[in-house]
């Protein structure tokens, strides 16, 4: 198919929701390890990485290599019998879970899946049924994980009964007008009055991702978890930690994004980086929360071996390549040229994030920080024109998301950052020579 054959069949026969970041939809041809090429040949630096889902580069050798062999030996079989793929890779996670102390896997396809059986878990083990989750959050697209989800854009339906949302750790737009760290951790405080106010006052879950991903990789304090955790356990609550985007090293030194907060969940979730583009979702949890499941359960694309096979291969390659360690400080390099950019252009109010997960917060004025949502989109134009490939966040649309493989180098980042460079000088003339006018 042509090009434009492709975009008109797009609009034709895909649901119009589907949607994408530019005027004229990119239309993605092929890849292979940090580059895309679209269909007209062009090729693109992807430092967004599928929504913070190719972990390892496109098409990694060594991962497909995996799957190959595999895909020729037993493709599919469902969970209700055992194989040994995924059996390897429930005895890996359960290795590296923290404290070690969450060892039963349930997989499935995907993130949203992935929390809703770590709800199910939660209310199963409790008792209880009133879940808190976060603004600006995003757990997912099912009817649940969008009634948990904290921005309306996300939201389909009807708001979802037993969910009631408290406010985030958004220091650089704090719920409560206050800095950090006088502010004494108000929001995280204040979830004992959102239970107290808004539940029942016995609650089965706290649902939360580490760092909010849609939502532009907002980054609570270092105290932030450890208190947020004791109030709900003090009401009979768990606490569930959506590592759909933050999880297998996306954030620096640590297997997972919690580990940076010293805090050991009753439930962790994850998907996206764990296949580097296969479908697959998890839901680990401590044993006696597993066991609390008593019904029949069943996924049949769950576990599926040929993508437990990939998901093995993937933490394999991290361990051998020291990937931690790599995202560590190529994240750090990332992070301090941002904040280079930070200095030389007044459209950007906030650089923020951790490992190779990174965020930048664009302004119309930093001293409103009003969001900057029109400069934005045409800096993403801009980015486009210059052969980058980033995404987009926030609940004003206003925030860059970073998150390349995690395999890259310091070149792709001084490659990437002059052309992000170039991106803002040519959005910034633009914008602010027609204020001028």
């Amino acid at each position: 198919m042509t090009k434009q054959e492709i975009l008109l069949a797009q609009k034709e026969y895909i649901f119009p929701a589907v949607f994408n970041y530019f005027k004229e939809p990119l239309v993605v041809s092929h890849a292979k390890d940090q580059y895309v090429w679209d269909a007209d040949g062009n090729q693109y630096l992807d430092f967004f990485g599928g929504i913070v889902t190719v972990s390892l580069g496109h098409c990694n050798e060594t991962v497909n290599a995996r799957v190959h062999e595999q895909i020729d030996k037993l493709e599919h079989v469902s969970t209700v019998f055992v194989n040994e793929p995924q059996v390897r890779l429930a005895m890996k996670l359960a290795q590296i879970t923290p404290d070690r102390a969450l060892t039963r896997s349930f997989f499935t396809n995907s993130g949203s899946e992935a929390n809703e059986t770590a709800i199910t878990a939660a209310r199963c083990y409790t008792g209880s049924t009133e879940i808190i989750a976060l603004r600006h959050s995003y757990h997912g697209r099912t009817q649940a994980t969008m009634g948990l989800t904290g921005q309306a854009a996300w939201k389909l339906g009807p708001p979802q009964a037993g969910v009631v949302h408290a406010a985030n750790a958004y220091c650089y737009r704090c719920p409560f007008g206050l800095e950090y760290p006088s502010c004494e951790l108000k929001c995280a405080q204040d979830i004992e009055q959102v239970i107290r106010t808004s539940t029942s006052g016995k609650v089965a879950a706290l649902i939360a991702e580490p760092i909010q991903g849609v939502g532009g990789f907002i980054t609570p304090p270092q105290e932030y978890f450890k208190i947020v955790t004791d109030i709900v356990r003090k009401y009979g609550g768990l606490f569930i930690a959506d590592e759909v985007q933050t999880a297998w090293g996306r954030t620096g030194s640590k297997w997972f994004g919690i580990e940076h907060w010293d805090v050991v969940p009753d439930i962790i979730t994850s998907a996206k980086g764990l296949g580097n583009g296969m479908p697959i979702g998890v839901t680990i949890a401590r044993p006696e929360v597993a066991d609390a499941m008593k019904g029949l359960m069943i996924s049949t694309f769950g576990g599926n071996p040929v993508v437990t096979t990939a998901a093995r291969a993937v933490l394999d390659y991290i361990d051998e390549q020291n990937i931690l360690a790599n995202t560590e400080e190529v994240g750090q390099y990332l992070k301090y040229g941002l904040l280079e950019l930070k200095a030389k252009h007044r459209l950007i109010g906030d650089v923020r994030g951790m490992g190779l997960l990174l965020a930048i917060e664009l302004v119309d004025d930093r001293r409103t920080k009003a969001p900057a949502t029109a400069a934005t989109l045409q800096l993403m134009e801009h980015a486009k024109q210059n052969r980058i490939m980033i995404g987009r966040g926030g609940l004003s649309g206003n925030v860059i998301r970073l998150s390349p493989p995690m395999n890259i180098s310091r070149t792709d980042v001084d490659e990437f950052l002059l052309r992000l460079d170039a991106s803002f000088t040519a959005c910034e003339a633009e914008i602010f020579s027609a204020v001028a006018r």
